[in-house]
């Protein structure tokens, strides 16, 4: 069977040193900073040697036993995230724990920064949870609004790997943390067990725009690893998009690492577009579990 072809011809994104200091420098704005230039000179040096040499993941270990590739070097951030979802999934089967529903807060408004004034999404929430509770569920709350008001909390956004290849869509994602491009507090791998453990989930979302708020298309996005993901990153040796390709010609099992959970959705809005959006989170949700 031929090769794959990698179609390229986007223009670089990289920057050169002066234009890596003026960003990242701006971070500290603030004049408490200010006396401290000496060392935000040796940190910015620091950083700029981690990007300019693409160290995404700095810190890694041999997979070991159970890879396809054994000794190829793994982030000890996804080895962590992955013991992680192990330690859910464990829970999840557990006969002796209760039923475990996850309810979502799919709304970006929070009283903690502006508009200053608590969802009626929260109030929701609030009210399906001790419903649950005298069902004998244990309930798990995800609260969406604190990536508006929580500070380094983070979704970052789907690179698209799963269109290159089902190969290359790692599970849990192994595309955060980039420490070389800043690209880190990511919450997805706290997220994921959530969504593990859980026997069913609940998602409350406001309606925007005929659409899913941004904080819940974010997580919704990251999620399609979960439905066809590779979980050995060690089979394309990282990103690589040739060794993907090639594995997902051959054949590729597109397993389902979230399937048996059940789902609700309430979707409210003050005029159109709920409906809209209620389906596609369902069609969404068929698929995903």
């Amino acid at each position: 069977m031929p090769g794959a072809d990698l179609r390229k011809g986007m223009p670089s994104a990289r920057l050169e040193r002066e234009a890596f200091e003026r960003r990242y420098r701006a971070r500290f704005a603030d004049p408490v900073f200010k006396p401290l230039q000496a060392e935000l000179d040796a940190i910015i040096a620091a950083a700029w040697d981690a990007y300019s040499h693409s160290r995404k993941a700095p810190v890694t270990r041999r997979g070991g036993p159970g890879f396809a590739d054994p000794e190829y070097e793994i982030s000890v951030d996804w080895l962590a995230a992955r013991e992680a979802i192990r330690a859910a999934q464990r829970t999840h089967d557990d006969s002796g724990e209760p039923g475990r529903v996850l309810i979502i807060n799919g709304s970006a408004r929070s009283e903690h920064t502006c508009p200053g004034e608590m969802s009626k999404t929260w109030r929701l929430v609030k009210l399906a949870e001790p419903v649950f509770h005298e069902m004998g569920l244990a309930v798990d709350i995800l609260d969406l609004s604190r990536l508006t008001s929580e500070y380094g909390r983070q979704i970052h956004p789907c690179k698209s790997c799963v269109s290159t290849s089902m190969a290359l869509c790692h599970w849990p994602c192994s595309c955060y943390p980039n420490y070389s491009l800043g690209q880190t507090d990511d919450w997805m791998n706290e997220v994921y067990p959530l969504w593990v453990a859980a026997h069913g989930i609940m998602i409350v979302s406001p309606v925007n725009w005929y659409h899913a708020p941004a904080v819940l298309k974010s997580m919704m996005d990251r999620l399609v690893c979960a439905d066809g993901g590779n979980p050995d990153p060690s089979s394309t040796h990282g990103k690589k998009a040739d060794e993907a390709k090639a594995l997902e010609l051959k054949g590729w099992p597109y397993p389902r690492h979230l399937a048996g959970r059940h789902f609700g959705i309430v979707v409210h809005g003050d005029s159109v577009g709920a409906e809209t959006l209620r389906r596609s989170l369902s069609d969404w949700l068929t698929t995903c579990v």
